[in-house]
């Protein structure tokens, strides 16, 4: 019924076969046969081009799973083949018993002729293309195309052995269930000379090993890489800080002992690297001499043996238990030994318990490494008379993918938050009448660049958030600031001392939400931490208004600004969960004045107010932003992200929900948020903060972290560990980026635009194939959004 085009009929083998000799070989017979069932998603298809293909290993009762019931359990049979060519294929097939069945007796004889004994390649059965066309749920690829096996073997939960692959498409095949109890080839089917598998997955794997490289990954347990990269090998060959690291320094592994490719001749040769090398790999693989060969390979051992030392000696001296005896260690055995306060911190938070992923752990030391590194290097840098600022090419600071990315120059930082402006300062810009002696795009400017002293902020703040216009003098603001008061009491006497209105039950049930959030809100902060007293007391100090543990005087105050707030907005339906967080630094930064404090919390949450809405969608559209900014500036990124499942952005949701007001400490919550009431470069530049942070940890992200859950627990765990400083000359680089790329796609395009005739005259002259200037006229320009327009506004409505 739909517009698309209809889809041409699969064609559907027919197989027959003829004997000859100790050989038998199936032929395929096409015919045209529509299929209903749509099959999983599509592999890459086997050219066969009339080649025979030889069977190698099967195993049988190897299962699919289609749904959750046992009674759609799909039966089967997993095969290794041999493409007669030069050099030969070799694939991984898994067909369903019931297309063996449908060719015969003789046909599924074979499969379990190769079953029940040992084979070599040339005593192996002839037979056709191992998986026709419209087979659901079957599939047949070249082992060059598998990029890693997942491996799970069974258990007493798990009862079956499962095996997933994946492909280096991204693609991953159903997964694979071994019966062992069913099938009769775990114990018939050895090879002489080889360990005995303790399941089918094992046996399975076992013979990968003689027609590829098998690589089991120290990141994730279970995972193996099948000829991997020179890359990924130092991903997944980095040591997990366990009780074999020891073993591992006594015992390297060889070169000569590591799997190879069987040749025609019989001879063992070294595997061909495989198609996804690293640019590094592909650049080594050059012929050499036999001495420079022999001398690479000793220090490569070396090497190996060296680091690993190095790992076990961290490990071992990093631990508490280690503590007492770093002090009497000579000062190059102690730069082993991790951070201060590094082991403590994550034991505070789980990082080291039973159940943390070794990824998210490998991870955090990563991380904490590279800032010691970056803290390092800027001390040396501050002693070499360096005061120019914050520097923001660091082993955190990733912005090289901004000069990968395109030819345009990578912008500055124009901050300088070592020289805030003072009060005298700011009091300079205006008249003796109190209205401001300078532009507000300069006043904005400075904020921007510099922040203000705390002293300043109870008098620039109502600027920045609209309470006072910038073209008042002191009068008339002194006359609104009257007005505003006697506002904010008549609003409040809406429901304070009025008992009808407190005994209706949607006020109570509000009241004592807000209660509770402004109780759990800022509990370190002198502002609203419990009194001695109170806690040294045995009854607590006195009850709460709805009945709740007893509040200070600061924490009841800010329930009755947020309680006044909800009568004075109804749009957003009494979802306060959160507010509080926003209106804790405006209340200490006006000292507890009820009246300002309400008027500039009302303004910041005009700002804010999508964020809060029922229906989400202000945050979703946020971060559909985000994930659009992350597309434009990090396509690498992105992918990661997107083949993580993690292109929801659920771990930034908190930094965009508050402002990042749980991520910094209190004092650096009030810096970064007269940041970003300036609008200096954007309306949304808190996109950009969020931007400057994934970029900072772009590369741990990339080489460690694999699971939606391993991004959103190190995210997480950030809070309290970002340098506000850096991170803002990040995002106001990433801006200035944007900026010009955007400026660059729109010139590109026009240009493309205009010299569309002149090139389409040329093209037509034109008598062979494409040139380099064809291929270059199509490569496609990113797609800028509305939304991403968006963020170029500074202007606020």
């Amino acid at each position: 019924m739909g517009g698309g085009p209809a889809t041409p009929p699969r064609p559907r083998s027919s197989l027959s076969t003829k004997s000859s000799g100790s050989m038998v070989e199936i032929t395929r017979d096409l015919e045209h046969t529509h299929v209903e069932t749509t099959p999983p998603p599509a592999v890459p298809e086997v050219q066969t081009e009339d080649k025979k293909f030889r069977l190698l290993y099967a195993r049988s009762k190897v299962y699919v799973y289609p749904t959750a019931y046992a009674r759609d359990n799909v039966p089967g049979w997993v095969a290794l083949v041999k493409q007669e060519a030069s050099p030969p294929v070799y694939l991984l097939s898994w067909l369903p018993e019931s297309l063996l069945q449908r060719k015969g007796q003789e046909e599924l004889d074979k499969f379990v002729h190769a079953e029940a004994e040992d084979y070599d390649e040339q005593d192996g059965v002839l037979i056709g293309l191992p998986v026709p066309r419209g087979e659901l749920y079957a599939f047949s690829v070249q082992l060059s195309m598998v990029y890693s096996i997942m491996m799970s073997a069974p258990t007493l939960s798990a009862w079956y052995g499962t095996m997933t692959i994946n492909l280096t498409t991204g693609s991953t095949l159903p997964k694979l269930y071994f019966h062992d109890d069913e099938s009769r080839s775990l114990h018939e089917h050895r090879r002489e000379g080889s360990p005995t598998p303790t399941w089918g997955g094992e046996a399975l794997l076992q013979r990968l090993r003689s027609y590829s490289t098998v690589l089991k990954s120290s990141l994730q347990p279970g995972l193996y890489l099948i000829d991997p990269s020179l890359a990924d090998k130092e991903a997944h060959s980095t040591v997990l800080f366990d009780d074999s690291a020891v073993d591992d320094i006594l015992n390297p592994v060889p070169k000569h002992r590591r799997p190879s490719r069987p040749s025609k001749g019989g001879k063992s040769q070294s595997a061909p690297p495989s198609q996804r090398n690293s640019i590094l790999h592909e650049g080594m693989s050059g012929a050499s001499s036999p001495s420079s060969n022999f001398e690479r390979g000793v220090l490569n051992t070396f090497s190996h043996i060296t680091q690993h030392a190095r790992h076990a000696a961290q490990t071992i001296l990093s631990h508490p238990l280690a503590q007492p005896i770093v002090p009497h260690l000579p000062d190059p055995v102690k730069s082993f030994v991790h951070a201060d306060g590094e082991w403590s911190g994550w034991v505070e938070k789980g990082g080291v318990g039973e159940y943390e992923s070794a990824r998210v752990y490998l991870a955090r030391w990563a991380r904490i490494v590279a800032e010691a590194g970056e803290k390092a290097r800027q001390q040396e840098t501050a002693a070499d008379g360096d005061d120019t600022g914050v520097q923001v090419t660091s082993d955190l600071g990733v912005f090289e993918v901004l000069a990968a990315s395109n030819n345009l120059p990578t912008p500055k930082p124009t901050r300088n938050p070592r020289a805030p402006i003072q009060e005298h300062e700011w009091d300079s810009w205006f008249s003796n009448t109190g209205r401001p002696t300078v532009e507000w795009t300069f006043a904005k400017g400075e904020i921007f660049r510099r922040g203000l002293m705390p002293e300043v902020r109870p008098k620039a703040w109502p600027f920045l958030l609209g309470v006072y216009s910038w073209t008042t003098d002191a009068i008339e603001r002194a006359t609104l600031h009257a007005a505003q008061k006697t506002q904010y009491n008549q609003i409040k006497a809406l429901w304070n001392d009025n008992e009808e209105v407190l005994q209706r039950e949607e006020v109570i049930e509000e009241r004592h939400r807000i209660d509770v959030d402004c109780r759990r809100t800022d509990r370190q902060h002198p502002y609203f931490a419990m009194p001695e007293e109170w806690a040294n007391a045995g009854d607590g100090g006195p009850p709460s208004a709805v009945g709740q543990s007893p509040a200070n005087e600061h924490v009841q105050v800010l329930m009755d600004i947020l309680t006044t707030y909800n009568f004075h907005e109804k749009e957003l339906g009494g979802d306060h969960l959160g507010m509080s967080d926003l209106c804790s630094p405006l209340y200490v930064a006006f000292d507890g004045e009820e009246s300002m404090t309400f008027w500039c919390f009302t303004r910041f949450m005009e700002r804010m107010k999508p964020n809060f809405l029922r229906d989400q969608s202000g945050m979703k559209k946020q971060l559909l932003t985000l994930q659009q900014l992350i597309a434009v500036m990090d396509p690498e990124l992105y992918r990661h992200l997107e083949k993580t499942d993690s292109l929801n952005l659920f771990f930034c949701f908190r930094w965009i929900l508050i402002a990042f007001k749980r991520e910094f400490s209190f004092d650096e919550v009030m810096r970064l948020w007269e940041v970003l009431w300036t609008d200096y470069y954007s309306n949304q530049f808190v996109l950009f903060v969020a931007l400057a942070v994934m970029e900072s940890h772009r590369n741990v992200i990339l080489r460690y972290l694999v699971e939606f859950d391993e991004i959103l627990k190190y995210c997480n765990d950030l809070s309290m560990t970002i340098d506000l400083d850096s991170t803002l000359a990040q995002a106001e680089v990433l801006f200035l980026s944007f900026h010009q790329r955007v400026a660059d796609i729109d010139r590109r395009r026009k240009e493309r635009e205009a010299s569309t005739e002149t090139v389409d005259t040329l093209r037509r002259r034109r008598s062979s194939g494409k040139t380099v200037e064809d291929k270059l006229d199509t490569v496609e320009l990113p797609v800028l959004s509305e939304n991403l327009m968006e963020l170029l506004e500074n202007e606020r409505g």
